[in-house]
């Protein structure tokens, strides 16, 4: 069977022409012809069947053959709130993976341990979409810019909150038996530190503005490790 070729446009019910990054892989890669068809998706829950009806140079046009309404692959809205890596490829290939596992909603927190406190919110997205395409979801994900820890906390957020972290002398429970908890609640966030981890101040602060102490398991993980772990407990509680 012939893979599906999938594009991002946003506006894809009412424009005629992929994107230009989307065009020149089409054009220059792909190399689509006239008449070839491809998968649109809007990143809003709609596929669409397309046509080729040019492709010139830059330019590659289409007709929309069908609309495709997509059923979501899980009801709860899953974020992960995560303090970005040092090394910002670790935090890349985290953002990548977690996309394709699934997950709604990533923040960048700036902790005071942190050793990074600036992330380039355009190349996340772009990261971002290439990992939808991949996965074929058909809603993005959502990459917020980084925000001072303080006011991320309490910033109001629905559903249940989550921090872990490595600190024994704070009362901890499993992340993954948190989340298999009945409750009438299936929103979820999960906040993830830095390198160093959160301080045990910030902690404290989380827990007093409503967050839920945890931990992911008996092995120390890497933040991005910790980062991808938490979003799939997140998924597979939702089984």
């Amino acid at each position: 069977m012939k893979e599906v070729r999938f594009f991002y446009v946003p506006d894809a019910a009412t424009a005629t022409e992929l994107p230009p990054e989307e065009a020149m892989h089409a054009l220059r890669v792909l190399r689509l012809k006239i008449g070839d068809e491809m998968m649109l998706m809007d990143g809003q829950g709609n596929y669409y069947r397309a046509e080729v009806t040019l492709a010139h140079t830059k330019h590659c046009m289409y007709e929309i053959k069908e609309q495709m309404p997509q059923q979501r692959q899980w009801q709860a809205h899953l974020h992960l709130a995560i303090a970005p890596t040092k090394m910002m490829e670790r935090m890349e290939w985290m953002v990548e993976k977690a996309v394709e596992v699934g997950v709604d909603e990533i923040s960048f927190i700036n902790c005071q341990f942190s050793e990074r406190r600036l992330v380039k919110i355009p190349r996340m997205e772009k990261i971002m979409i290439a990992a939808v395409k991949q996965s074929h979801k058909a809603w993005k994900t959502q990459i917020n810019e980084i925000t001072p820890f303080d006011d991320f906390i309490k910033a109001p957020i629905a559903g249940r909150k989550y921090i872990a972290h490595c600190y024994e002398e704070i009362p901890r429970s499993y992340l993954f038996d948190e989340l298999r908890k009945p409750t009438e609640e299936d929103d979820a966030i999960v906040m993830i530190g830095p390198e160093g981890d959160f301080s045990i101040d910030e902690v404290k602060k989380a827990v007093e503005a409503g967050y839920v102490s945890v931990h992911l398991g008996k092995s120390r993980l890497r933040t991005e490790t910790a980062g991808l772990s938490a979003v799939m407990m997140m998924q597979l509680a939702q089984e």
